[in-house]
Order: structure tokens, then sequence, then C-alpha cells
């Protein structure tokens, strides 16, 4: 007598592993297994020892299993010794599908072909487009990209750019658009993060970000310090894994200028306290993926300034939410401008229905199984999908374009690891 199938075994490589470590593909992974775990899947996620303190070591939570594994903390060669232990590691378990994260660890994805896997590639971005890389480890990533263009047996990209990139540049059509999502967040009273960095609700510009280059901080940081008595303080949530010019140009200028606050990393409620009571979000960026970090304003209500790239454009806003990339006087402009308007009903309203239909983290998971569901050739019934239908699998796509769901995305809600 044949007993229930097993469930889809998944194991997941190429991030620093969560909860509470800073990252927006870490915060992504975060929200997405444990809610894959409630629906059935059997998850084991790879974690950089260095980025989770010994006392928080666990072999599980929320149903998701991690296997820790020692890697240098160092920016060039953590990701690729970390991954390639990941993968042999991997091998001995016999996962039904191994799921790389970013193009930095896919330069090992013909290995774990090799090796007899399944493989998915979520691509978060050109990674080798940030400016704090040199010429060799451009190159380097740039090769992840192409490893996981030929070999990887699924590609989820997060957004149209990175798909489009894709196709032109490999030719490869059979790319699932999942995007990030979000979280409904919930009421969050004025507390002991504002009193620490003395702050009024209402009374700041919050920016949320790693401290590199492309994030355009300092940009930021000269655009408010032209301002005459702008009457608001300027938060800058966030830090540098590996400390560079960047990160030590941002806290020089917290020193010298007690109007800047730098809070450091924050996570849970003490990030989401900031973004309940800003009165702008601004995000000043050259280069994302799909950022977290923005939807996450969007999802608190609040009025956003970014810059004009394209990936802040794939989240439709109002044209004057936008200000050209590297524009400091325009940003000085808009900043001041946007902070003092506030935000309408209206768009809020606006905002609230983008997120709810387009990045849903329910609906997220529900695409990402049906991904693994179809490349292992799962076809048993599913459990009903929020506002879908038992045994219906999602639609992604034909032969051509499988999983192009920008129509049914979803999105991620900033739980506010995800800087």
């Amino acid at each position: 007598m044949t007993g229930p199938p097993h469930p889809i075994k998944v194991f997941v490589i190429g991030i620093r592993g969560f909860p509470g470590v800073a990252g927006g593909v870490e915060t992504h992974c975060e929200q997405l297994y444990p809610r894959l775990v409630r629906m059935g899947m059997d998850v084991t996620v790879f974690t950089r020892t260095p980025y989770i303190r010994r006392e928080s070591r666990r072999a599980k939570w929320r149903g998701v299993k991690f296997i820790n594994i020692w890697t240098p903390k160092n920016q060039h060669l953590e990701a690729i010794i970390h991954t390639f232990l990941g993968v042999v590691t991997a091998r001995f378990h016999s996962p039904d599908v191994l799921h790389f994260h970013a193009i930095g660890p896919s330069l090992l994805v013909p290995l774990a072909k090799a090796l007899g896997m399944k493989v998915v590639v979520t691509d978060h971005g050109p990674d080798y487009l940030r400016a704090k890389w040199g010429k060799v480890s451009r190159k380097v990533l740039e090769l992840g990209e192409v490893m996981a263009a030929r070999f990887a047996d699924k590609i989820i990209v997060i957004s149209s750019g990175i798909r489009d990139l894709i196709r032109s540049k490999y030719g490869r059509r059979d790319l699932c658009l999942i995007p990030n999502g979000v979280n409904p967040p919930r009421p969050v009273p004025p507390g002991p993060t504002l009193e620490r960095f003395a702050l009024q609700p209402g009374g700041y510009v919050l920016s949320a970000c790693r401290f590199v280059p492309e994030k355009g901080l300092l940009d930021l940081i000269a655009a408010y310090q032209s301002l005459d008595h702008p009457g608001f303080k300027l938060v800058l949530a966030g830090g540098a894994d590996h400390e560079n010019e960047c990160s030590r140009a941002i806290a020089a200028a917290g020193r010298r200028d007690d109007r800047i606050v730098l809070p450091g990393f924050l996570s849970g409620p003490p990030l989401a306290e900031l973004f309940a009571h800003a009165g702008l979000f601004v995000l000043p960026s050259y280069y994302e993926g799909l950022p977290i970090a923005l939807l996450e304003a969007l999802s608190y209500g609040l009025p956003v300034l970014v810059s004009g790239i394209p990936p802040h454009r794939e989240v439709p806003l109002p044209e004057e939410r936008y200000f050209p990339a590297g524009d400091t006087r325009r940003l000085a402009e808009k900043m001041r401008d946007l902070f003092s308007r506030g935000i309408t009903e209206e768009e809020k309203s606006r905002q609230r229905k983008l997120l709810e239909g387009t990045y849903n983290w329910d609906r997220i998971a529900e695409q990402t199984r049906e991904v693994y569901r179809l490349l292992v050739g799962d076809r048993r019934s599913l459990a009903p999908a929020p506002g879908g239908e038992p045994g219906k699998p999602l639609s992604i796509g034909n032969q051509d374009q499988i999983g192009d769901l920008e129509h049914q995305a979803v999105s991620p809600a900033l739980d506010p690891q995800g800087l």
C-alpha cells in the first residue's frame, strides 16, 4: 500500500541567514520560506556563521531547518567558499531542489548540476553594477550570471528589468517573474526608539539601506546640508557589512552634524517605529534590484522620494516622487517640498491597493511553490491559494515566457530586516 507523497525537499543557498540578518535577499528568504513550510514544503537553509550570533544559532525556526556552515567574513571570498561547502553538503542530503539566491553564488550552479541536483536560481539583480566591486570581482559576478542563465533548470527574476536583461543577453525566455513583497504593518505608537534618538513623530526624513556607494547616501547628506534651516532631522538607518570609504564618510558626517542621526542596523519593532513616524522616506540609489525598503515605506503610508532609476519606476508612483539620480540640487528641492506637503489620503489608498494586488508575500510563496512543482514533476493537488481554487495550479505562462507573473505579483513587506 502506497503512503502519501513526501513533501518537496528544498535546500536554499547563497544567503547569510535569517531571522534578523540585514539584507534585502535575507529578508526575501525570511518572508518566503516559513510560508512554503506552512504549504507543506521541507525547507533547509544554509547560513553563514559570522552573521549568526553564537547564542542565536538554532536548528530550526518557524519550521525552516538550518545548516550553519563556517565561512570567512571576507567581502571577496565568503560567498564562494560558503556556496561550495553548501553545494557539496547538499549532495549528501539529496534535495529535490537546490535554490540559489543571487548571481554571485550562482557561479557554482554547474557544480550542482554535475552532482545531479535540480537547480532554481533567483536573480536579485546584476550585482556587478554595484560601485563597491573592483574589475575582477565584477567579472566573477557576471560569470555567475552566465552560469545561472546557461545551466539553471529554472530562473526566477524579481523585476521586469532583470527579466529583460537576461533575455537580451542570453536569449533565455523561460523566466519566472516573481517580485519581492511586503507585509501590512501593525500600528506602532511612538516609543523608546524615537526617544532614544531624540526624534519627534513626523519630524525627520528617513532612509534605510546598506552604507555602500550605489545607495547614494552621500548625495542625500549633501542635499540635506545644502538646505538652510530644513526644520527636520535626517535619519540614516543601516550600516556596512564590510567597512568602506562610503560608510566611513557617512559616519564622519554624523559626527560633525548632530541633525544627522545614525541608529545603525535595526530590525523588528525599532525599525518599524522609525518607519511608522517618518515625515518622508528617501531612497537616492544609483542601483537597485527591487528595493524592499521602498515597499516597506509605502506600506506605512509614507510620502516617498526616490531616484528615477528603472527599478524604482517599476513601482508606479506619481512623477513628482522621482528625481534624477545624482542631482543633489533637485533632491534638496524635492525633499523640502515633499516633506512639507506630506501625502494625501487618496495617494495612501492607491499605495495600499498596489501593495495588496502586486506585492503580497502569500501569493509570492504560491508562485514559488509552483516553480518547484513544475521542476520536480509534482502534480498532486494544491491547497487553495489566497483567493484561488483548491487543486488549481497558478498559471505561469507558456513555454516562451513561463512564469511571467507581473500581473499577479507578490511583493515584499520589509519585515524590517530587509535593508
